[in-house]
């Protein structure tokens, strides 16, 4: 069935152009159209998923527009590692189910994301809590790139500017995000775990109570690996031996990804980084996330590279990590334990999508 799209372009020229109309085949079941914000300064779109210019909000705001049927968000990226936010301040209960964000999170059918993320009231003294459904519908404690997402999201919806910070409750516990002046997020991600019954993995604890530089043999190969949980699990590795060079490029990590995933050795599945070392303080990685697969950048991620590296004395504490979607900045610090991340977090587009 034919939609119509109706499109009234303002531009600075003297001449006045006429509207025009489009009449379409949409896509199912879900159909989108965007435009640039210097482009278009007037768009009206009615289709059966409608999305407006990034800009910033006004009052009311677009996500105060309740359309029978239909879930209004906003598509939010960290590095590439995309997410469709949604506003759940009004219930701890999703407004999504597990399978409503597979379909959601379809790139050819839906509006495509690595996760559905819902922003909800705080609990346990907290200002806010975060739940996150990945991409085929599992559920993560948590997500670095996503925490920094949801900090920009919450400004936004707040009308807040400068330099603010937040509580956020996760399923990992109490994470504390702060808007920095130049706009980047930096998160206080808390203390990594090392206990490989915490992390979880079966890998038994060979280095001050850490499963440190461990054997972790996958398709008949040794691979060398340190255990860290972030609040989640993360199996990190530098090569297959001492003296290998890893060069994460050459990776086919489609191929190997999932069987570090679903190994015997990690009773919840494990994320894995694949690490290149560049210098001391500068580092490379691919991911391959659980329950996401590839993806561009994961905060938590790059936060266990560097624990592991400082672990395995190939690093020192803070450090520049590279991930495909761009560098974060990561820091151990001796004096607290914790684990700190900086990096950016930008609005992709406004829409709505049927539920």
């Amino acid at each position: 069935m034919a939609a119509s799209i109706s499109v009234t372009l303002s531009c600075p020229s003297p001449r006045t152009l006429s509207p025009s109309k489009l009449s379409i085949a949409p896509p199912r079941p879900y159909s989108f159209t965007s435009f640039s914000s210097r482009q278009v300064s007037n768009i009206s779109v009615s289709a059966s998923m409608s999305i407006e210019a990034p800009q910033k909000f006004s009052h009311p705001s677009f996500l105060d527009r309740r359309e029978s049927g239909f879930l209004p968000f906003v598509k939010y990226q960290g590095l590439g590692n995309d997410f469709v936010m949604v506003d759940n301040r009004d219930s701890l209960v999703p407004k999504v189910s597990p399978d409503q964000a597979v379909k959601i999170c379809d790139r050819n059918f839906g509006v495509g994301a690595d996760g559905v993320i819902f922003v909800m009231p705080g609990v346990k003294g907290t200002d806010y809590s975060m739940r996150i459904f990945n991409s085929d519908g599992s559920e993560p404690e948590m997500c670095g790139n996503g925490v920094r997402c949801v900090t920009r999201f919450i400004a936004e919806l707040q009308n807040l500017s400068g330099t603010q910070s937040f509580t956020v409750h996760t399923g990992a516990g109490l994470i504390v995000p702060e808007i920095q002046n130049d706009g980047q997020v930096k998160v206080d991600m808390g203390q990594p775990v090392l206990t490989p019954s915490e992390v979880p993995t079966r890998l038994p604890a060979n280095k001050d109570g850490a499963a440190v530089r461990a054997d972790l043999v996958v398709d008949n190969i040794n691979w060398s690996v340190t255990c860290v949980s972030m609040g989640n699990p993360h199996c990190v590795t530098f090569g297959k031996n001492e003296s290998e060079i890893l060069q994460v490029d050459d990776l086919k990590l489609a191929e190997i990804g999932p069987k570090f995933e679903h190994h015997q050795m990690f009773p919840s599945r494990t994320n894995t980084e694949f690490v290149q070392v560049f210098s001391r303080s500068h580092l490379k990685m691919r991911v391959w996330e659980r329950g996401a697969g590839a993806t561009l950048a994961c905060g938590t991620g790059a936060c266990a590279v560097v624990v592991a590296a400082v672990l395995e004395g190939r690093s020192e504490r803070k450090c520049t990590v590279d991930l495909p979607g761009g560098p974060l900045e990561i820091e151990w610090r001796e004096q607290d334990n914790h684990v700190y991340m900086t990096g950016p977090a930008e609005v992709v587009f406004y829409g709505s999508v049927a539920i």
